[in-house]
């Protein structure tokens, strides 16, 4: 069974525990050594991770294992950069005499896939324009074996088992409440903006049926989700008929939700309803990174630096109530 959960971990202590490798390459140092390098994670949280001075003798060994493999390590804890890290003395694959639950190493959303794949249906339900109903029902039901499982990011936010839907239901329910507060948006723009902004993640990113991924397609790393998403939905507007106003404001919404060139997006939102997407988007990020910084902190003390929220240390309030 698993000794200790990436939460409790405690800088300077000594662990014997059970991780899921996440990401794993073997490197070479400044020494000229070769050190391993992963990325460890369990359902509480992930950690970096460091073997030293490789020998020769362990190469063959190491070099096999592979992301999603479960391993026991015994490591130090330490901090570096801010950030604690695990110093690996010893490792070895995990067995069946271990006898330990799957579950115990998957991050996964909140809620049943299924029921987060109702409610989305749900909305786009809602949508009175054909077309826009349309498209958002073909997406949603041509890749719903993968929405299931399918995560919203290698890394960072919702880079969890069905960490898609959960981004896109979190961000529709702000949204639909959003525009009962800003009565010039338009609701059908702001669903369908919502359904599509991120469906190309399922080409950007690679993920097997845990949702635990190992990196970014062929594709995800030479477009991004954010080209790949207009090229497929430009396709698809113009095998429905779209007219052309209405296809080019969708495109230009998948084209502006980062907002900045640096993240991909080559134009800031033009039009009310596309910035408000930016700003779903933008939220549900960040609460997502806040709520799993709190999750990580004891009651009354800071967490460590979150360099997705500006290198922030976030407070967990007392549990006094």
């Amino acid at each position: 069974m698993k000794d200790m959960y990436i939460k409790d971990l405690r800088t300077g202590e000594e662990i014997t525990s059970f991780f899921m490798i996440k990401a794993i390459a073997i490197k070479t140092g400044s020494n000229r050594k070769a050190y391993l390098d992963m990325t460890l994670g369990d359902n509480t949280g992930e950690i970096t991770a460091k073997k030293w001075n490789v020998a020769d003798e362990e190469y063959d060994t190491l070099s096999k294992y592979s992301v999603g493999d479960i391993i026991k390590v015994r490591a130090e804890v330490k901090e570096w950069n801010k950030l604690q890290q695990l110093i690996i003395s010893r490792i070895r694959y995990s067995d069946p005499t271990d006898a330990l639950d799957i579950r115990d190493f998957i991050k996964a959303a909140p809620e049943e896939p299924e029921v987060m794949y109702d409610f989305i249906m749900r909305a786009i339900e809602t949508i009175t324009d054909a077309q826009l109903k349309q498209l958002c029902r073909y997406n949603m039901e041509t890749n719903r074996e993968k929405l299931m499982y399918w995560p919203a990011a290698s890394k960072n936010h919702h880079a969890e088992r069905s960490g898609l839907l959960w981004h896109i239901k979190r961000m529709l329910a702000s949204g639909i409440a959003l525009c009962g507060v800003y009565t010039n948006l338009d609701p059908d723009l702001v669903i369908a903006g919502v359904v599509l902004h991120d469906i190309e993640k399922l080409t950007e990113i690679n993920s097997n049926e845990q949702g635990v991924s190992d990196g970014y397609s062929f594709e995800g790393l030479m477009l991004g989700h954010i080209v790949q998403g207009v090229k497929v939905l430009d396709a698809q507007m113009n095998a429905m008929g779209f007219p052309h106003e209405k296809k080019i404001m969708i495109e230009h919404m998948i084209l502006s939700h980062h907002y900045e060139p640096e993240y991909g997006s080559p134009k800031k939102p033009l039009f009310p309803e596309a910035e408000l997407l930016h700003y779903l988007d933008m939220l549900d990020a960040k609460m997502y990174d806040m709520q799993e910084a709190v999750e990580m902190t004891a009651p009354g003390e800071f967490s460590q630096r979150v360099w997705t929220l500006d290198n922030r240390r976030i407070y967990r309030r007392r549990d006094d109530k």
